[in-house]
């Protein structure tokens, strides 16, 4: 096979797939990590992937999820969010229910759940595009008011299902996390996300570091037993101290 064919093998995995891991292409191509990091900066360089720390994924210029603000908050912090969607992917079996949010964070889980068989509900648009042509996931999509800059249906419909549907686990984000528990900036958001909670029978929470500290418009919930915060770097002691009170569950991500 020449590096050529190689890659063209790599560009058409990762467009099918939006996003791989270097040993996965490494193991299905029969090529080693520096060949496939190679073919990878070649797709780098045409504009088609986005490096990450252990693999890339694809740059979405033609796809409906280009059309919302979180693609761009997608942009920042790929490494960081890479590792934590990574670890919270592993928390999900084949056979769950799962919810999952709009969140940019929960958009990088959702890549990595592909291949796996799974029932899904959620109110992101992009997320639903994501899993449209996906045989192994069941997606359901929620009703609601669209908030094309947010590309996630809100308000009272969307609270409405959400009220009536049971999930093993759910995915959420948030704009911060403070020793009070979970905040986010949006009200419509924030009321989606505690039905969310409500539904689940625990949740995973996707924060990156630089969300420690912040406060935003809404607290969304007090930290909860059934709740585990992933996230890639040990946030301060009154926050830690919070977590372990609550009886939560802290995970650290690492690089």
């Amino acid at each position: 096979m020449t590096n050529k064919q190689r890659t063209d093998l790599i560009e058409r995995h990762i467009r099918k797939h939006r996003y791989s891991d270097l040993r996965t292409l490494a193991t299905r191509f029969g090529s080693s990590l520096s060949t496939v990091r190679r073919a990878l900066d070649s797709l780098e360089e045409k504009g088609v992937v986005q490096r990450h720390h252990g693999g890339a994924s694809l740059i979405e210029t033609d796809e409906v999820a280009q059309e919302y603000d979180f693609i761009a908050r997608n942009l920042r912090n790929p490494d960081e969010k890479f590792v934590i969607a990574s670890l919270v992917a592993k928390q999900i079996q084949p056979g769950m229910t799962v919810i999952l949010d709009g969140g940019s964070t929960t958009y990088a889980v959702a890549r990595l759940l592909v291949d796996k068989r799974l029932q899904v509900i959620t109110n992101s648009l992009p997320i639903a595009s994501l899993f449209s042509d996906v045989g192994s996931v069941e997606t359901i999509v929620i009703g609601g008011t669209v908030y094309n800059r947010l590309g996630v249906a809100l308000g009272p419909m969307c609270e409405e299902f959400f009220s009536q549907v049971h999930a093993d686990v759910a995915v959420l984000g948030g704009a911060g996390i403070t020793e009070s528990g979970i905040w986010n900036h949006n009200a419509l958001i924030v009321a989606a996300q505690r039905k969310m909670i409500q539904a689940s029978e625990r949740c995973v929470f996707a924060l990156d570091k630089s969300k420690f500290g912040r406060k935003a418009l809404n607290l969304t919930t007090p930290f909860d037993e059934s709740f585990t915060i992933i996230t890639d770097n040990k946030p301060n002691v009154p926050v830690t101290k919070a977590i372990s009170t609550a009886k939560a569950k802290l995970i650290l991500a690492k690089k």
